[in-house]
C-alpha cells in the first residue's frame, strides 16, 4: 500500500475529518497514540486551506518511503510536479534534522522510484508555529530536485500555488506514477536497522530483473536449511558475490528471518570484520533504543547476541565442548577466516591453548558439528577481498571439508572456481566431489551498493589490472556515476561537500599503507573509531563529515558512503611496467615481493575504490621534489594512468 489515504480534489474536500482519520487509522499497522492522531487532525485542515486554490491535485497521506523504512506526512501531485510535505507540529523553527529528512524523502523518490526519475520534486517543511517562512521559491538542481522550502501554515497555499504554476497544466497519469516500480538500494546500516525492526527485505531491497537474484539466493538458502532440518543433515552453503552485491544484506535477512519465525534455531550473524560488527551493533542499539524507549545498555545485550564477532564466537567454544545453541550461523566475509598457521599462532600465544592446531574454518565447522542432529552454515565469500596476512580465502574451508567433514552436504556457487575466489587453484577438484551441489542462485553478480553504477566493479577490476583501454570503455558506461580526479586535496573536499545533499554521507579513505599522505595532513596510522566515523552527526569532529580523519580498507570493508574521496599514495604506484607494490618502512619505500602481500595491497585499493554509492573523487598528490619519500615521479605516472582510464580533472 503506497499510502494510508489517497484522494483527488473532489474526494478530499467532500470527506469529513473523521472519515479521513478513520482511513488513516485503519491503514496504520502500529498502535495509534494520541500524539499521532492529534498530528493528523492538525494536518488535514492545514492542507485543505493550502489546496483550496488548486483546481486539480492528488493527495497522499502517509506516503511510503521504503528504503528509509518511513512515511512522508503528505505527498501532493499537481500537474507533473511532486510536492513532499513534512509537518513539524508545534515547532516554531526549522530544525536542520527535519530539513535533511524531507530532502532525503525527495532524493529517495528521485533515485529509486521509477515514476519519479524524470519529474520535478519539491520538498516542503512546514513548522506549524513558525511566524515566517524562510524559503518559498524552488531551486531545482540538475536532477530537478529542489532544495527544501521552509513554510509556515499561512504561506503554504501561496508557496504551493506559485511553485506549481509551471506544472499545473501538464498531464501525468497519477495512478501509474504511484504504482510504478520502486528499486531501493539501502546502505547496509539502513538495511540492518530495517531488518532488525522486522521489515521484510523485499520492502527495502530492489526486486527488479537485475537484482532478483538476491531473492532467489535467499529462497535457495532457506530451502537448504529446511531440508537439513527435516532430514537431520549438516550442510554448508558458499555464497559468492561482487563487491556491493548484497551478500551481507542476504546474510542479515537470513539471520533475522530464522530468528523471528524459527526461534528454536537461534540463528546468528557472525563476522570477522571488527569495524563492521561495531558499526552495525551501535547503529541497531541506537535505533532500537529510540524506537522502544528502552535504555541503550539493555538493547545492546540483544544486539550483541544477534551480531557477533566471529573471533569471540571461536574463543567462547575453544575452551569447552559445549554444543552451540545456534543451529544456523551466517559467516560474513568467510574468505577472511584465518589459516591454520595464523589461527594456531594466535590461539597459542594470546589464548594460552598450546594444542590448538586447526585453521579457523576447520574449528568453526567442528563446533557446529557438535550438534547431534542438524545445522546449516552459510559462508558469504567476497572475491578479491582478502586484505590481511593469514586470511585463508576458500582454500581452508575446502581443505577442512575434505579432511574431516565428508558427511556434510555442500552447496556452492559455481563461481568459486574463478581466480578471485580460488587463490590456491584447488576448487575445481573440490566441486567434483559427490557431496557438492552447484547452483547459480548462490552467486550475486550485480552490485547494488552503487545504484548509479552497477558496472563499477568491472571498471575497478580493469583499472587495478592495468588495462587502461578496457577501463576507459567501462568508464564510458558510468554515465550517472561521476568519478573525477584532482591533485589538490582541498578541491576534493569541496567537491564532496557540494555533491552531497540531505543526509548523504561522505568521507576520505586511503590504503592502510599510505603513510606519506601524512604530509597532506592525512594520518592513516591514527586509527578512527568506525562507529563514530560512520554514524555520528556532521557536527562531530570524529565523523566522516569533517573530512579530517581518513579511514582505511580495514575500517570500511563491508560498509559504504554515498560520496567518497579516495586518497592515493605511492604504495600502489603505476610505471611503464604496470602497477608496482611498495611498503613504507623506516625512512624509505621498499618493494613488496611476496605474491600474497602484493595481492593484499591490490585488494586494499579494490576495497577503497568500491565504497561509494553515488560517485567519488580520487586525489593523487603532486609530490615534492625536495622530499625523497615522495618525489613527483612517484605520483605523476599514476595520475597519467588514471587519466588514460577516462577520468577527468576537476
Amino acid at each position: 500500500m503506497r499510502a494510508y489515504y489517497t484522494a483527488d480534489r473532489e474526494k478530499f474536500f467532500s470527506d469529513s475529518d473523521d472519515q479521513i482519520l478513520g482511513e488513516l487509522a485503519r491503514a496504520n499497522t502500529f498502535a495509534l497514540d494520541l500524539e499521532q492522531k492529534g498530528a493528523w487532525l492538525q494536518q488535514i485542515p492545514i492542507l485543505r486551506n493550502a489546496l483550496m486554490a488548486i483546481d486539480a491535485f492528488t493527495l497522499y497521506f502517509e506516503f511510503t518511503i521504503p528504503r528509509m523504512g518511513k512515511r512522508a506526512d503528505a505527498v501532493v501531485v499537481i500537474g507533473d510536479c511532486i510536492f513532499i510535505t513534512e509537518f513539524k507540529v508545534g515547532s516554531e523553527g526549522f530544525d536542520r534534522h527535519a530539513i535533511e529528512q524531507v530532502e532525503d524523502y525527495a532524493l529517495d523518490l528521485k533515485n529509486f522510484h521509477a515514476g519519479s526519475h524524470h519529474l520535478s520534486i519539491v520538498p516542503i517543511l512546514v513548522a506549524t508555529r513558525a511566524k515566517t517562512s524562510l524559503k518559498s521559491q524552488p531551486e531545482l538542481a540538475l536532477d530537478h530536485v529542489s532544495k527544501p522550502l521552509l513554510s509556515n501554515v499561512i504561506d503554504l497555499g501561496d508557496i504551493l500555488r506559485n511553485a506549481a504554476a509551471p506544472h499545473r497544466h501538464r498531464q501525468l497519469d497519477v495512478a501509474q506514477w504511484a504504482s510504478s516500480g520502486y528499486r531501493p538500494t539501502p546502505t547496509i546500516i539502513e538495511a540492518a536497522r530495517a531488518l532488525y525492526a522486522r521489515h521484510d527485505v523485499r520492502d527495502i531491497a530492489r526486486s527488479d530483473a537485475d537484482a532478483i537474484n538476491l531473492s532467489r539466493t535467499q529462497d535457495y538458502i532457506a530451502a537448504v536449511i529446511e531440508d537439513a532440518k527435516s532430514h537431520q543433515r549438516k550442510t554448508v552453503c558458499f555464497v559468492t558475490g561482487v563487491p556491493g552485491a548484497g551478500k551481507t544484506l542476504a546474510g542479515l535477512n537470513i539471520a533475522t528471518q530464522r530468528s523471528e519465525s524459527h526461534a528454536d534455531e537461534h540463528a546468528t550473524f557472525l563476522s570477522g570484520n571488527g569495524p563492521l560488527v561495531d558499526v552495525l551493533r551501535e547503529a541497531l542499539a541506537r535505533d532500537q533504543s529510540a524506537r522502544t524507549g528502552r535504555s541503550k545498555k539493555h538493547v545492546e545485550r540483544d544486539v550483541r547476541a544477534f551480531i557477533q564477532n566471529i573471533h569471540h564466537f571461536r574463543d567462547d567454544y575453544a575452551g569447552s565442548a559445549t554444543i552451540p545453541s545456534e543451529h544456523v550461523v551466517v559467516f560474513d566475509e568467510a574468505q577472511r577466516a584465518w589459516t591454520r598457521t595464523q589461527a594456531s599462532k594466535f590461539m597459542q600465544a594470546k589464548r594460552g591453548i598450546a594444542d590448538f592446531d586447526m585453521s579457523e574454518p576447520e574449528f568453526l565447522l567442528s563446533v557446529m558439528d557438535r550438534h547431534p542432529d542438524w545445522c546449516t552454515v552459510v559462508c558469504l565469500i567476497g572475491g578479491g577481498q582478502e586484505i590481511n596476512t593469514g586470511e585463508a580465502g576458500l582454500s581452508e574451508w575446502m581443505a577442512a571439508i575434505r579432511a574431516r567433514f565428508t558427511h556434510w552436504r555442500v552447496y556452492a556457487s559455481g563461481q568459486i572456481v574463478q581466480p578471485d575466489y580460488d587463490l590456491n587453484h584447488d576448487a575445481r577438484s573440490f566441486i567434483q566431489q559427490d557431496q557438492v551441489t552447484l547452483s547459480d542462485d548462490l552467486h550475486l553478480g550485480v552490485s547494488m551498493r552503487s545504484f548509479r553504477a552497477e558496472t563499477l566493479s568491472g571498471f575497478v577490476a580493469h583499472l587495478l589490472n592495468g588495462e587502461a583501454e578496457a577501463a576507459r570503455t567501462a568508464f564510458a558506461q558510468l554515465t550517472a556515476y561521476p568519478i573525477v580526479i584532482t591533485r589538490d586535496l582541498n578541491v576534493a573536499r569541496c567537491w564532496l561537500r557540494r555533491k552531497a545533499r540531505g543526509t548523504e554521507r561522505y568521507g576520505l579513505v586511503a590504503s592502510s599503507g599510505a603513510y606519506r599522505l601524512k604530509s597532506e595532513g592525512l594520518h592513516v596510522k591514527a586509527s578512527i573509531e568506525p562507529a563514530n566515523w560512520f554514524l555520528n552527526d556532521r557536527e562531530d569532529v570524529r565523523s566522516s563529515w569533517y573530512l579530517e580523519d581518513v579511514a582505511t580498507e580495514f575500517d570500511v570493508q563491508g560498509l559504504e558512503l554515498d560520496w567518497v574521496g579516495v586518497c592515493w599514495d605511492a604504495d600502489y604506484r603505476y610505471s611503464d611496467d604496470g602497477w608496482q607494490h611498495h611498503k613504507f618502512a623506516g625512512t624509505k619505500w621498499r618493494h613488496v615481493n611476496d605474491a600474497f602481500a602484493q595481492l593484499y595491497l591490490k585488494n586494499a585499493y579494490r576495497v577503497i575504490l568500491t565504497r561509494a554509492r553515488q560517485g567519488m573523487v580520487i586525489f593523487v598528490p603532486k609530490g615534492d621534489a625536495d622530499d625523497p619519500t615522495r618525489p613527483p615521479g612517484f605520483y605523476d605516472a599514476t595520475y597519467a594512468f588514471l587519466k588514460a582510464c577516462g577520468l577527468q580533472d576537476l
